[in-house]
């Protein structure tokens, strides 16, 4: 029936890199929270078959799902192939380009859904952020793979939780003064948005870049290591002017490609940003400096949940792929969904 709501979200960490065990590790968590998993039907999507575990990513998109297939048997799989619509699992190895990364664009055709006229969703990830321009309730972007994404601006390799800050800037404010910043896997984004209160320790998933704690003192002495201090020459005010020196910083350069997006689709005044991602909170500051006004979050204006529940609303602003998959696929399956 369509207009089904969002009951349940989790998300759960799965550093693939180091190997398929964490992918089906997840999987079983998946299972024991969800009894009946296995025969349900699912909308799949994924971002995975890119990392350095798979020769390609043609068998980056054949593992995946494979290993899927297997552990939720006999479950009906349906994977998101962008333009194709969905495939079932036994058809996804010949449709894997389409498949591969294509999480964006079901968000992106979901957020569609609620914008009348023109609308870009920005949805800011732990690794990277989209930017994906809407109009009259379609996706006018060609560009399809990550490449060509990277090429138009609709990808950027920026989040807020896993970017090493050495790829934000080559000098930074110090008490004043500008400093080269070491190119080092010193510090990530994720020590900026922890020192500034921003980042929800519940998207705060990852390892620290020197595996220590995540405590502010511990925070501060890596990003200390950016400019070749310790924690101890500065004081804790000083540290957080540092880390809103970086926060600028990204600002600047994802309100740049933001710009290029909304020129390459000649969008105007009236845009309305549609916010995701575990970093939205930097969209309204992205919104001021390319001069928009209006900006939706995913969770309030797209996504259809369970009443009156803000945790639920809170994830799915997170979640936005998985709840724009199942919308998509239950349009699909319906009567009038074409």
């Amino acid at each position: 029936m369509l207009g089904a709501e969002v009951q349940d979200l989790v998300q759960w960490p799965c550093p693939l890199w180091q190997g398929l065990q964490h992918l089906d590790a997840v999987l079983a968590e998946a299972v024991a929270r969800w009894p009946d998993l296995k025969t349900a039907r699912h909308a799949v999507t994924m971002t995975g078959e890119m990392v350095d575990l798979f020769t390609h990513r043609e068998a980056g998109v054949q593992t995946i799902a494979l290993r899927l297939r297997q552990a939720l048997a006999p479950a009906d799989l349906r994977w998101y192939a962008g333009d194709a619509g969905f495939v079932a699992a036994e058809h996804a190895a010949e449709h894997w380009s389409q498949i591969a990364s294509a999480n964006w664009l079901a968000s992106a055709r979901h957020a569609a859904s609620s914008i009348e006229g023109e609308g870009v969703l920005v949805d800011i990830g732990s690794t990277t952020t989209d930017l994906i321009a809407i109009r009259a309730g379609r996706v006018p972007s060609t560009a399809r793979s990550d490449a060509e994404r990277l090429a138009s601006s609709e990808l950027v390799y920026q989040g807020v939780v896993r970017t090493p800050l050495c790829a934000l800037a080559q000098r930074i404010l110090w008490q004043g003064r500008p400093h080269n910043v070491m190119n080092e896997f010193f510090a990530t984004t994720a020590d900026v948005y922890r020192l500034t209160g921003q980042l929800n320790p519940a998207h705060d998933q990852q390892a620290s870049a020197d595996g220590a704690a995540k405590d502010l003192a511990a925070t501060r002495q890596r990003l200390a290591r950016m400019i070749g201090l310790d924690a101890r020459d500065g004081s804790a005010a000083e540290w957080l002017a540092f880390a809103q020196a970086w926060r600028g910083a990204q600002i600047d350069e994802l309100a740049s490609q933001l710009q290029r997006v909304l020129s390459l689709h000649g969008c105007g005044p009236d845009t309305v940003l549609v916010s995701a991602g575990c970093g939205d909170f930097l969209v309204p500051a992205l919104a001021a400096r390319v001069g928009l006004d209006s900006v939706n979050g995913y969770g309030a204006s797209v996504a259809r949940l369970r009443p009156a529940d803000p945790t639920l609303a809170a994830w799915a602003q997170v979640c936005a792929p998985c709840i724009a998959v199942a919308a998509l696929l239950e349009l699909e399956l319906s009567p009038c969904g074409s």
